[in-house]
C-alpha cells in the first residue's frame, strides 16, 4: 500500500473496535458494543466500513444466547503486511510479516566495526530490499517499514542521535528510508521497541505500567506508562544501562564509569569471568583458556548448562548487579511487572533466583518485593516484533485514530 492511501476516514471509534477485534477475536458486534460501551448501530456501522476495506473479516458462527447465532470477527491478517528491522549493533535483522506477527521471510546482515554512517544506512536500505524481494506479489501490501535501532533515538523525527556501541551520531534513518522506499516508516529504540513486542504480542497486554529490560551487547529499557511507550524530554527515558552504580567501575562505551551495563552486558559477564580465572578458580573454562580459544557469554552460559560450577556462578553473581538495577527502576517507576530479554537472558534459570532475592532484600515495601519479574517468551526476533508493532500502533491507535 504507497503512502498516499493512508488518507481517509479516522475515528477515536474504529480505532477502539479494531483493537478490540484483534486482542479478543473472534467476537460478535453484541460483545464488541457490551465490552467498548459504544451503542450497537456505531459498532454495526463502524464494523461495516471494515468490512469493506477488508480489514476485518467474518469467520464462523458463536454460540447463541437464545435467538439467531451471532457472526463473529476477526482482524483479517492477511489485508496488510509489514517489515521490521532490528538494526544493531553488530548486525540488521529484517522480517516480513502479516498484521498477526507471522513471519513470512526473513534477512539479515552482519555489520562491520568500521561502519560509517553511509555503509550503515547502505547495509539497512539492502536488508530491507532483500526481505521484500521475498515475498514480490505482496509488496503492494505492504504498509510500512518498523525500525528498531539501539541507542538513544528521536522517535519523532526517526533519527538515531547517537548509536554507541557502532559509534555513531545523528543517523538519518527515516528519511534515508523514506527516500528510498515508498511505505510509511517509524523509528524507535530498541528497546522499547520490545516494550512495544510485549505489549502486543507478549507479557505485557492490558498492563498499565510494564518496564522491558533488554541484556545483551548493551542494556536499555522500554517503558509502558499509562499503556503507552514512555520516551522522556530528550528520548533518553529507559537508557538504563547507563545509571551508574559504581563511580570507580570500568569505563563504559557512554564514556562514563561504573553504569549497569559494564557488569551485566554479555562483554562484561566475560570480562569478570575471565579476571577470575586468572586468579586460577577452578572451572573448565580454564582450558579453553589455556587453548587460546575465544570465550564467550554463550560459551559460559554452555559450561553452567554442563554443571560447571563457577559459569554458574558467574551468572548468579550478575543476577545480584540486575537485581540492584532492578531495584532502582521499582523505586523510581513502580512498574506492575518487569519483562526481561536479550541475549542475557537466556541463563534466566541461573540469574532469576537472585534477582528475586536481591528486589525482596533492597525493596522498599513489601508490594515493590513482589514486583513480577519474568522472562520474555518471544524468542529470538522479538527486537524485529517490536519494530513490526511500531506499524501496528501507527495502523490500529495513532492518537486515538485508525488509519485504513
Amino acid at each position: 500500500m504507497q503512502r498516499g492511501s493512508f488518507q481517509g476516514m479516522k475515528t477515536l471509534n474504529k480505532s477502539i473496535i479494531l483493537t478490540k477485534i484483534l486482542n479478543d477475536g473472534p467476537i460478535s458486534r453484541a460483545q464488541i458494543a457490551k465490552e467498548t460501551n459504544l451503542t450497537p448501530p456505531t459498532v454495526g456501522s463502524l464494523v461495516k466500513e471494515l468490512l469493506e476495506r477488508k480489514i476485518v473479516i467474518e469467520s464462523a458462527q458463536g454460540t447463541s444466547q437464545g435467538g439467531r447465532k451471532p457472526t463473529l470477527l476477526v482482524v483479517n491478517e492477511q489485508a496488510f503486511y509489514i517489515v521490521g528491522v532490528d538494526a544493531g549493533p553488530s548486525g540488521i535483522e529484517a522480517i516480513f510479516t502479516n498484521l498477526s506477527g507471522e513471519i513470512l521471510a526473513e534477512a539479515s546482515v552482519e555489520l562491520s566495526t568500521n561502519n560509517t554512517k553511509e555503509s550503515f544506512l547502505a547495509e539497512l536500505v539492502n536488508v530491507i530490499e532483500k526481505v521484500i524481494s521475498k515475498e514480490p506479489k505482496l509488496t503492494k501490501q505492504i504498509i510500512g517499514i518498523g525500525v528498531a535501532m539501539h541507542g538513544v533515538v528521536d522517535a519523532e523525527e526517526g533519527e538515531a542521535l547517537f548509536a554507541p556501541n557502532l559509534h555513531l551520531r545523528d543517523i538519518p534513518i527515516k528519511e534515508t528510508l523514506m527516500n528510498h522506499f515508498p511505505y510509511m516508516v517509524k523509528v524507535e529504540n530498541d528497546a522499547r521497541a520490545l516494550a512495544l513486542a510485549e505489549t502486543w504480542f507478549g507479557q505485557g497486554k492490558d498492563l498499565d505500567r510494564l518496564v522491558v529490560v533488554n541484556v545483551g551487547t548493551g542494556v536499555g529499557a522500554g517503558l509502558v506508562i499509562n499503556k503507552e511507550l514512555y520516551h522522556g524530554q530528550a528520548f533518553i527515558a529507559g537508557e538504563i544501562g547507563h545509571m551508574i552504580i559504581d563511580i570507580h567501575g570500568e569505563r563504559c562505551a557512554c564514556g562514563n564509569r561504573g553504569c549497569l551495563q559494564t557488569v551485566i552486558s554479555g562483554p562484561a559477564i566475560v570480562r569478570r569471568a575471565k579476571q577470575q580465572l586468572k586468579k586460577g578458580v577452578t572451572s573448565t573454562l580454564q582450558s579453553i583458556v589455556e587453548q587460546e580459544e575465544e570465550i564467550t557469554a554463550v560459551t559460559i552460559f554452555q559450561e553452567a548448562q554442563a554443571g560447571d560450577e563457577f559459569a554458574q556462578q558467574v551468572f548468579s553473581d550478575t543476577g545480584v548487579y540486575i537485581g540492584i538495577g532492578l531495584t532502582n527502576v521499582i523505586h523510581t517507576i513502580n512498574p506492575t511487572k518487569i519483562v526481561l530479554t536479550g541475549g542475557v537472558s537466556k541463563a534466566g534459570e541461573y540469574l532469576l533466583p537472585t534477582i528475586t532475592s536481591t528486589v525482596k532484600d533492597r525493596a522498599l515495601t513489601e508490594e515493590a518485593k513482589e514486583t513480577k519479574i519474568v522472562l520474555s517468551d518471544l524468542g529470538d526476533q522479538s527486537t524485529c516484533l517490536g519494530a513490526v508493532a511500531l506499524v501496528l500502533v501507527e495502523l490500529f491507535a495513532k492518537n486515538g485514530e485508525v488509519i485504513v
